[in-house]
């Protein structure tokens, strides 16, 4: 039976260019969702894109920075010319910033990691609520991360931005509980992908030690995040909504 394309949900991913954004975006695909991949690089975000449609998926490019207001309106109004509606948003875009304890932390480096971090995803949803509205449903997750759960030193901008996101998370799953849109979060632990690898410089030995730091003795992967944001937007969860959920592997549980 040929599949029709009008049942299918729409879907948006921040950041779908790698890591826990493309594996998020290449899951939305198989779970039978047209996928829209936002990022600001080109090159990267169309390789997602590319990946989906030769896999038998449904997924476009639209170049957008989240922490310009402009650019998010646009990047949802093109989404929604496109496909007619949205479903399903995971803001995922966001940078670790700068190493450096809180008294070394240059403004620049605070409004750059806030900008886009939080205030990108208060910008995402601002927008991406309204159309959710029309239909009277939607499911929006947002990036938060362990550190949004506890503090780590030398990355205050960084733990200061999640715990703002799951605490921006709350109230908008509040405002939204009873008109159809739930509004979740994932705080993934210790990820292996490009921003870990940027954190420990590429030395073996400062991996090892984030690996023995988890209880699991491994770290993830973001396939394992992309299947909580999946989740996180099916019926499964219809009744989940204001929840960082921890992907962590016991990580802050010790």
């Amino acid at each position: 039976m040929r599949e029709n394309k009008e049942k299918k949900r729409v879907a948006l991913v921040t950041g779908g260019s790698t890591g826990i954004g493309r594996a998020t975006a290449i899951a939305f695909a198989k779970a039978c969702s047209r996928v829209a991949v936002v990022d600001v690089q080109v090159k990267e975000g169309k390789e997602t894109v590319e990946i989906i449609n030769n896999q038998g998926g449904e997924a476009v490019f639209v170049k957008a920075n989240v922490s310009k207001p402009q650019e998010v309106k646009k990047m949802v109004d093109q989404v929604v010319k496109i496909y007619g509606r949205l479903d399903c948003a995971f803001n995922n875009a966001g940078i670790e910033g700068e190493q450096c304890s809180t008294a070394d932390c240059t403004l620049d480096n605070w409004n750059r990691v806030i900008n886009i971090n939080l205030t990108g995803v208060w910008l995402c949803m601002k927008y991406e609520i309204p159309q959710m509205l029309k239909t009277g449903m939607g499911s929006i997750v947002n990036m938060a991360s362990v550190a949004g759960r506890v503090g780590f030193p030398n990355i205050s901008a960084y733990t200061a931005s999640k715990h703002g996101v799951n605490g921006l998370t709350k109230t908008a799953a509040l405002e939204y509980a009873t008109r159809g849109i739930r509004v979740n979060a994932v705080c993934p632990g210790i990820i292996h992908t490009d921003m870990i690898d940027r954190f420990t410089g590429g030395d073996k030995k400062a991996l090892e030690q984030l690996t023995s730091a988890e209880p699991m003795k491994r770290l993830g992967t973001p396939e394992e995040v992309a299947n909580a944001v999946i989740w996180l937007c099916s019926e499964k969860a219809a009744f989940i909504t204001g929840h960082p959920l921890v992907v962590d592997g016991g990580f802050i549980a010790q």
